[in-house]
């Protein structure tokens, strides 16, 4: 069988730059060994994979190129942004079931996605500097000199992640992380990745500048990450990490520029959380899908 698969870049307005993500609008009637398989043979971050749904107006389901999770920010901005563009929806909100439950997505008539987040869930942990240190391939003192106001937490808004601070943006940028060792500590307290970030920004209109490390789910590093921009957020406001003034309105993320893919999350954390951001099409085609043995193997 043949499907319409497409690349698109989410989190920017310029191709090769943001996250890509997989999507294939029509996915009805694939198995789930299937579905690895193409996600693994387009080897992006996540490949999304779009169904009818008795309970939103569509279904989702993400799949890295080893295994299934959860919830993906960059690949519901990446779907919904190119549904859009094809005409297949318009702007207004939509819902969309996921496996943490259905999800409001808001469509903006320039094309901008926003994402709202499941509940968020916030919890202080208390690993050893040493070993985060030891894991991000960065100085102890860059965690501990920040640490005395903000702690390191697990955050989820959909999709757990150990949130560190760290206290420059030289330090955070010139990290050398163990996949090894930081899949080890995001198991040891119930991570899926790793989501380090300092306020010290590129650009000035920035919040925080984040690096995402998600070795668990098959991603050393991921350019610009929804879920966990999410987390963050819920994390700040969890720790009123801007004082008496209180959370902004809405917050930038900036991410993706240590691996030449540079692009920005938008963040709303109000009643509920919400992330935001613009899509553009990369790549475009169509795949050859193998049909599945009585087995249960695929067949080449």
């Amino acid at each position: 069988m043949e499907r319409r698969v497409f690349l698109i870049d989410a989190f920017t307005d310029e191709a090769l730059s943001g996250n890509a993500a997989g999507v294939m609008p029509d996915a009805a009637g694939l198995s789930d060994d299937q579905r690895q398989a193409i996600a693994h043979e387009l080897a992006v971050s996540e490949t999304a994979f779009l169904t009818d749904s008795e309970r939103a107006d569509r279904r989702i389901r993400y799949f890295t190129p080893t295994t299934e999770v959860d919830l993906c920010g960059h690949a519901t901005v990446a779907s919904h942004a190119h549904l859009f563009e094809e005409g297949e929806i318009e702007a207004g909100t939509h819902t969309l079931e996921t496996n943490v439950g259905v999800l409001d997505i808001e469509v903006r008539s320039d094309g901008t996605v926003w994402m709202g987040q499941d509940e968020p869930r916030v919890e202080r942990v208390d690993p050893d500097y040493g070993t985060v240190a030891e894991a991000l391939g960065i100085d102890r003192a860059d965690l501990t000199d920040v640490g005395a106001d903000l702690p390191v937490a697990v955050s989820s808004t959909g999709f757990p992640v150990l949130v560190v601070p760290v206290n420059f943006l030289e330090h955070l940028g010139n990290a050398d992380p163990d996949d090894r060792e930081i899949a080890e500590l995001c198991e040891d307290v119930g991570a899926m990745g790793l989501y380090a970030f300092t306020f010290d920004t590129l650009v000035p209109e920035s919040t925080l500048h984040g690096r995402m490390f998600a070795p668990r789910a098959g991603i050393p590093e991921d350019p610009v990450t929804g879920t966990a921009s999410g987390a963050a957020g819920a994390y700040l406001r969890e720790f009123e990490a801007f004082g008496d003034s209180g959370v902004p309105e809405e917050m930038v993320f900036e991410q993706g520029h240590f691996v030449n893919r540079p692009g920005e999350v938008r963040v709303r954390v109000g009643e509920a959380i919400r992330v935001g951001g613009r899509a553009v099409e990369a790549l475009s085609g169509t795949l050859r899908v193998p049909e599945v043995g009585d087995d249960g193997i695929i067949e080449p």
